[in-house]
């Protein structure tokens, strides 16, 4: 038994520290460029390295979007050697959250795709300063759509809508439009703390209207990301009975 057993660790050692080949390996594989401005280019160098015992050849990289750009200082690897992917994203024509990828080719064995991410946000360009430091307002509507369902024509019908500043700088409303006059809007706020809720009460004037209607809010803020954010109203209106 004792035999076998020494066989056995023989093998797994040997195994262990068998040949592996070329292996490709990042310590950060994934970058945040956090909020630009519509328009800006990023650019981020990811460092890779080859961890195996054989040379590492870098195929080709290939980018998930027009809009991104990668390529390799240099595409051959000796074993310990290490190079850097250049990455450029132009945020033309680009707004909000955004999620890239980049897909390096090898002839690593296990890992022939290896992926590197690149994400953030893309503001609008027309709108407020954008805070490097990341220190900026977020507007958080709880709906943006609200059925009044059906109701009795002449009524005026209500709706409390929650919002909130979930940024790290202060929010404010500049303006609160609505798409018609039979549509009130009035906010307990018009400034918000980091964090801070507010509530957006809406009164629906259904005279002299009958049907199906479709109304708007629309808040305009200091929000640097999505600044303007609207509330879709929906009425059914039964004519009252003479």
């Amino acid at each position: 038994m004792k035999k076998y057993m020494t066989l056995f660790l023989i093998l797994f050692v040997s195994f262990a520290f068998a040949q592996t080949g070329p292996k490709i390996t990042a310590k950060v594989d994934h970058f945040d460029f956090g909020t630009v401005v519509e328009g800006e280019m990023v650019t981020h160098s990811f460092e890779i390295e080859n961890s195996g015992d054989a040379n590492l050849s870098i195929v080709r990289v290939n980018a998930s979007c027009g809009c991104t750009a990668a390529k390799p200082e240099k595409s051959l690897l000796k074993p310990g050697e290490k190079t850097f992917i250049h990455v450029e994203f132009n945020s033309e024509a680009r707004l909000g959250q955004q999620q890239k990828f980049i897909y390096v080719f090898t002839n690593d064995v296990k890992t022939p795709e290896f992926k590197l991410s690149l994400t953030g946000v893309v503001a609008d360009k027309n709108t407020a300063f954008i805070a490097k430091d990341g220190k900026n307002p977020k507007l958080a509507i709880d709906m943006s759509r609200y059925d009044f369902g059906t109701v009795g024509e002449g009524k005026v019908v209500e709706a409390k809508i929650g919002f909130k500043n979930e940024g790290k700088a202060v929010l404010k409303v500049n303006d609160v439009k609505t798409s018609c006059g039979c549509t009130a809007a009035l906010l307990s706020s018009k400034t918000l703390e980091p964090g801070q809720k507010g509530t957006l009460r809406i009164e629906l004037d259904t005279s002299g209207r009958e049907g199906k209607l479709v109304r708007t809010v629309t808040l305009y803020t200091n929000d640097p990301v999505d600044p303007n954010q609207t509330v879709t109203l929906f009425v059914n209106i039964e004519k009252s009975k003479q």
